[in-house]
């Protein structure tokens, strides 16, 4: 298997950092403390260890593990640190930390065979004047190439201008939050979402961008133009691309795995009519096929950026096209702009329900288990076709992760958490309501006692004896019900209560105003 040139070719950031290496002062020409020397020691401890995990990383690949591309970057950006501190640092031998980069395009070089037939050259030996390439870059500029380090492809696919880095400035400031929410959400969704945009060679990078800009990684977000899950397909476009009602009362709009295969066709359509301009296939994703083709046609060879085009577009999608391309920017970048993604188990898993429950109950009793806010909006991301707090029935196979599946063995299958977890599901504010006979005080939704009819003293409830004056009756579907809270409200059994009204599991999709039969319930 050949290796990714991206990997193997460590380039981009020995032309980013060769212009600075004029600007370190000569180790020959300064004074070495003994404080310098233990700082200059440590550096090239981080260099060689940057090192093995950039070597480890490239293993990871060759063995096909998805895990390896991440290892290399994450490598190369502490060499990168590492090059930069050495340039601060008095007496630092810059072009010593620079072997290493030498000695990886060598062994990359040796290792590509007849595949790797293009001409290398040593950048270190370009004959140029440094010194004068270092006087001649702008301080902005040289601040703009360090952060542009061009190591990915998409860096290249894309403009790195003022527009994309106020998106940045935005998602590092008041929407901080809301990025590294939709990086919890898309580590949580990668294997359902990405396995087709690797199929089709789209970058990572830029379904993460637009699932951040789109939902934040919510899968049941709508919009009011009609837009609906984690990519925001409108009910025509999902519909050319094989989303919509499934026959069960679920739209696939909202399911992350069938959302993820029809933007990459949608992503492939729309690069081969644009000749791979990613820009324009953001504007047509935003703003509508037609207008990007349309304008892609009247000015061919134009940028997305020159005037004449930029002007063609909505507010709306002259905001949405740079935005993207910045959460695609941090996603790859991360280490450059201080930003640090949390850490999120990744690894799939498959979760057997023991007993009856609801994602309600399982985000109670899984606690937080090392994460910032617990497990819900995994399980429902991962799981869209369930209400959070639909009764879902035993022997159900839920989408998780193997965290989860811990936790959930150890804690929701039986013990105290779980009883608690229960407990707190099925607790009703009407039950906190205290009857008494002077004052006939009644909850709102309660049926009111008949009279002659025993009654508990602490609940007003008919004695278990009398069970006869418990009869099915019929309810009205009110705004924002569904049958997991009907069930739970009246004391049914949800399935009983779902096959006497002739509804399908496993959403059993109510509407306002629909009218059922409380069928097998206690209260």
């Amino acid at each position: 298997m050949s290796l990714p040139k991206s990997l193997l070719r460590p380039w981009p950031l020995l032309a980013v950092f060769l212009p600075l290496l004029a600007l370190a002062p000569a180790a020959h020409a300064q004074r070495v403390s003994a404080k310098d020397k233990a700082a200059i020691e440590v550096l090239n401890a981080r260099m060689a260890a940057a090192e093995k995990r950039y070597r480890d990383g490239l293993v990871l690949v060759t063995n096909n593990d998805p895990k390896g591309t991440a290892e290399t970057d994450a490598a190369l950006e502490d060499m990168e640190d590492v090059l930069d501190a050495c340039i601060k640092q008095r007496g630092c031998q810059t072009h010593t930390l620079l072997t290493t980069y030498k000695r990886l395009l060598k062994e990359a070089s040796d290792g590509g065979g007849a595949e790797e037939e293009e001409t290398t050259v040593d950048p270190l030996d370009d004959g140029s004047d440094h010194s004068a390439v270092a006087q001649a870059i702008p301080e902005a500029q040289r601040a703009a190439s360090l952060l542009n380090d061009q190591r990915h492809a998409f860096d290249k696919m894309v403009e790195y201008n003022p527009a994309v880095q106020a998106g940045i400035r935005r998602w590092l400031t008041d929407m901080r939050s809301a990025l590294i929410t939709s990086y919890e959400n898309y580590q949580n969704m990668r294997a359902e979402m990405y396995p087709d945009w690797e199929r089709s060679k789209l970058p990572e990078a830029l379904l993460f961008g637009i699932m951040a800009k789109e939902s934040n990684g919510r899968v049941h977000a709508t919009s009011r133009a009609g837009a609906a899950g984690p990519l925001q397909f409108m009910y025509a476009t999902g519909k050319r691309f094989g989303l919509g009602p499934d026959g069960t009362g679920f739209d696939t709009r909202y399911d992350p795995a069938f959302a993820g295969e029809a933007s990459a066709a949608y992503m492939n359509e729309r690069m081969r009519e644009l000749n791979n301009n990613i820009e324009f296939a953001l504007a047509a994703y935003n703003g509508g096929e037609g207008r990007a083709g349309r304008v892609y046609r009247q000015y061919p060879g134009r940028s997305f950026w020159d005037e004449v085009v930029y002007s063609q577009f909505p507010g709306e999608t002259r905001d949405y096209v740079p935005m993207v391309i910045a959460a695609a920017w941090l996603f790859l970048h991360p280490k450059q702009y201080g930003l640090e993604f949390p850490k999120v188990d990744v690894h799939p898993a498959s979760l057997r329900l023991a007993r009856d429950s609801s994602i309600y109950e399982l985000t109670i009793c899984l606690g937080n288990g090392g994460t910032r806010e617990g497990f819900m909006r995994a399980l429902r991301n991962l799981n869209p076709r369930y209400e959070a707090e639909a009764w879902i029935p035993a022997g159900t196979m839920l989408k998780a992760n193997t965290r989860i599946v811990s936790l959930y063995n150890r804690h929701c299958v039986s013990g105290p958490r779980a009883d608690l977890a229960r407990t707190l599901v099925r607790a009703d504010v009407n039950a906190a309501i205290k009857r008494t006979a002077l004052t006939g005080t009644v909850a709102v939704g309660d049926v009111t006692p008949v009279a002659g009819v025993p009654t508990t003293v602490a609940s007003g409830e008919p004695k278990p004896a009398e069970p006869k004056a418990k009869q099915a009756r019929e309810y009205r579907i009110a705004k924002g019900d569904t049958l997991g809270r009907i069930s739970q409200r009246y004391q049914c059994d949800l399935k009983k209560l779902a096959r006497a009204n002739g509804l399908k599991g496993p959403a059993y999709n109510v509407r306002p105003g629909q009218s059922i039969q409380l069928e097998s319930c206690k209260k």
